[in-house]
């Protein structure tokens, strides 16, 4: 494989949802960048790619502080780069891999526009990947938009204070990484009477997948970094599932 940098998005978590186009490129790739931070020691999409492919790759570690710092993020992500344009100009393929899609809150767009700028010679690819509120959505049998209706998605990890807003403007509200801040976002719900109009979900598409719309039952729980909420307000309060603590009886939970 000519010198080449990918950007490889291989799904939520389940192997069977990376696509054909980014799993052929694993297969030719010399080098497989592994982007690492402290909420991802072992590195997601690594899993992923193990599940579906046995080849001795050329690994480069590259490491991304979680910090609101952008000096410090800048500095790591002009190290990576440099990291990745010193492989690819010796004339390698590489293919950084990140969970999801890469271009959707992924490091590796600020990575993207780092080498693009400073390396503009350089050949770049990106394949897409399956989303992880797609795999939700699919994961419960629910739409995450029908007909005239909006969507937004907001990160929790950064702070809650738009999320009233976009609770009364919007149809589905998509919040992502909701781990930390259940509780304020429980309180939230409730106070909007709302709280009956949410599902959770922890770990989509991996074997401890989980699923509930009984938002009570997580408090004092310790939650998954992988967490979402998919919120709907539609007049008759469809989620899709009549029952949703039925689903987690019914397998959720896989083995």
């Amino acid at each position: 494989m000519a010198g080449k940098f990918y950007g490889l998005g291989v799904g939520p978590g389940d192997p069977d949802l990376i696509t054909v186009k980014a799993l052929r490129i694993l297969r030719e790739a010399d080098v497989l960048c592994v982007p690492r931070s402290s909420a991802d020691k072992e590195s997601l999409a690594l899993q992923v790619v193990q599940g579906v492919i046995e080849k001795e790759f050329e690994f480069l570690d590259l490491s991304f502080p979680m910090s609101r710092d952008r000096s410090v993020l800048e500095e790591s992500w002009a190290a990576a780069g440099e990291a990745v344009a010193k492989k690819i100009l010796q004339g390698r393929g590489v293919a950084f891999v990140t969970i999801g899609d890469p271009m959707f809150y992924s490091t590796y767009g600020y990575l993207l526009d780092y080498v693009r700028k400073s390396y503009p010679e350089i050949e770049t690819e990106t394949v897409p990947g399956v989303m992880a509120m797609s795999a939700c959505a699919s994961l419960a049998g629910i739409p995450l938009t029908e007909g005239d209706e909006s969507l937004v998605v907001l990160p929790a990890a950064y702070g809650l204070e738009e999320l009233e807003e976009a609770l009364i403007k919007f149809d589905n509200v998509v919040l992502m990484k909701v781990n930390r801040k259940m509780e304020e976002v429980r309180g939230l719900l409730e106070r909007l009477g709302m709280q009956g109009k949410a599902l959770y979900f922890s770990r989509c598409g991996y074997r401890d997948q989980y699923v509930t719309g009984n938002l009570d039952s997580l408090e004092g729980r310790k939650l998954d970094y992988m967490s979402l909420l998919i919120i709907k307000k539609r007049p008759d309060g469809r989620l899709g599932i009549q029952n949703p603590e039925a689903r987690i009886q019914n397998g959720d939970r896989q083995p």
